[in-house]
Formats: structure tokens, sequence, C-alpha cells
């Protein structure tokens, strides 16, 4: 389906283009639909699921064509569709909720992490364990027992035949450094070997300790890039941080991303290479801890 998210993104952009278009301020559309300036500072800011009779008479009042509002009309409805992830409420938290629903739609996902196992290649133990985590700093914006099971679905989907192209490059030390009781690691990089071999769209890249980034900028914190099957649909950055996630859709802040991604993809491992390092650090823990039952 059409992430309904990126959607309400276009969805903005459109409404908010046509008001200044017509030199209109908020405050003036406001009056001229009976609605409060709040409301159309969420419609052109993407704060809410949109309203399809406010739409349609912003649209009216604006003068819009026939034929444009047909086509922002039918944004307006993609905006509105429920997915999934919203059978789960709050049960699975807010920014899970984000991935699930800008994956829906994504043609290409690539990410870039440096500390842990990205979400969509996490084994169940590493999910258990990072839920266990999570709720030992305190209050949690999700209901453990319901937050396993989304993210299994939000899985299935991403790696599923009709998920999106799918590449993650890590960095070395989240293979290198313990984050997991042994076997809880050892499960996870087996897994991850699992899922590179078992799902041909999937790529994982290891960004190599010794990597040279003499004269670049490492990124400062985890990110995903995506892009989408229709064209008029801008390509989009969501940077991972402690309490939440920041969407960029400005071009020139994606395009910075962009940059960064691929600074990191010419110094990453091949995917043969990558592999090869994973398989190795996998059997030296195995060696040393035993195999799993």
């Amino acid at each position: 389906m059409t992430s309904p998210f990126v959607r309400r993104q276009r969805l903005a952009t459109e409404l908010r283009t046509l008001r200044e278009q017509r030199g209109i301020t908020a405050d003036e559309l406001s009056k001229l639909i009976f609605r409060s300036r709040t409301t159309i500072s969420k419609l052109e800011n993407a704060r809410c699921r949109p309203d399809l009779g406010d739409v349609s008479n912003i649209l009216n009042a604006l003068g819009t064509t026939r034929e444009k509002s047909d086509e922002i009309f039918g944004i307006a409805r993609e905006a509105t569709a429920r997915g999934w992830w919203d059978a789960y409420g709050d049960a699975m938290g807010s920014r899970q909720r984000l991935y699930a629903d800008i994956e829906s739609g994504a043609a290409t996902v690539r990410e870039y992490n440096q500390f842990t196992f990205p979400g969509t290649l996490q084994s169940p133990e590493f999910i258990r364990l990072m839920i266990k985590l999570a709720e030992s700093e305190g209050k949690i914006d999700f209901v453990p027992e319901r937050m396993l099971d989304a993210r299994l679905r939000r899985q299935e989907h991403a790696l599923g035949k009709d998920g999106p192209h799918y590449e993650a490059i890590l960095d070395e030390v989240v293979i290198r450094r313990p984050t997991a009781p042994p076997r809880v690691m050892l499960g996870q990089l087996r897994y991850l070997i699992e899922t590179m071999l078992g799902h041909p769209r999937v790529t994982v890249l290891i960004l190599p300790l010794e990597a040279d980034f003499t004269g670049r900028l490492l990124p400062l914190s985890a990110f995903s890039l995506y892009t989408f099957p229709d064209p008029d649909d801008p390509p989009m950055t969501v940077v991972d941080t402690v309490s939440t996630d920041i969407v960029h859709i400005e071009h020139d802040e994606v395009m910075r991303y962009n940059q960064r991604y691929e600074h990191l993809r010419q110094a990453a491992l091949s995917g043969a290479a990558s592999l090869g390092l994973l398989t190795d650090a996998a059997d030296a823990l195995e060696n040393r801890i035993g195999p799993l039952p």
C-alpha cells in the first residue's frame, strides 16, 4: 500500500503551496472555511490524519481547478488510510508505527547503524532483550507483550516478496562489542546471516573498524533513507535519536544524508566480504561458548 504518512507529507506540501500561490494567509484561510488556525497548521505540517471535509472546503476556498482538486483529494484519501499497524494502537509505540508506516510504501530502504542491529534485522530473542532494556529505563510508550508481535509483523512486510529493496550498513563495532548475552548475540549473528542468504532483496554491508574516513565526516546518528514508487513522492530521511525520530523531506537535508551514506558505502566491505566477516564472528563466538541448542 501507499504509505499514509508519506501521503500526509505530500498533502501538506500541496495545500501550503496552493495557499501561498493565492496570496492568502493561514489565518485568512481558516476564516474562509470556518475552522481554526490550528486546523490549517496541522494540515500544512502533516501533524494529523486529514479530514476530507476540511480538504474539500480548502480546495473550494482556494478556487482550485477540478483537475487539481481531484489530484489532491486523491492524495488526501490515501493519507487517511489505515495500515496493519493501526490495529496495535499505542501498544507498539509511536516510533515503531512510524517506521512500519513509511516502509509500507517504500521502494527502497537504506540505513546506517553504528551501535546496534536495525529492527528489521533483529532476531526474536534480541527484540525481547531490547524490550527488557527499554523497560529498565523507566516509563515506556508501548505494551511489551504486543511489541514483539508488532516488530515481527513489521519484519514480515519489510522482508516479504512485496517489501522494499533493503540495504543496511552496520559499523563493525555492532558485531564486536558485546551488547547482549553471548547466546543471544550468537543467535542474532546467525539470524542475520540467514536473512542475508534467504532474501535476495536484502543486502548487509559492514563498515570495518580500519576504514579510512580521513577528509570525510561520519554520521553522528543512525539514519534511514527512503525512496518511493511514485516519483512525485520525494525521498525521505529519518534520523534516529535517543528519544525521537527526526523526519527530513527537504531536498538539501536529504541529499546531505545521501552523501554521507555514499561515503559509508564506499568504505564498507563488499557483500561477500561482509558475509564472511559475520560468519567468522559467529563461528568464533560459537567456538567460545558452544553451539546453540
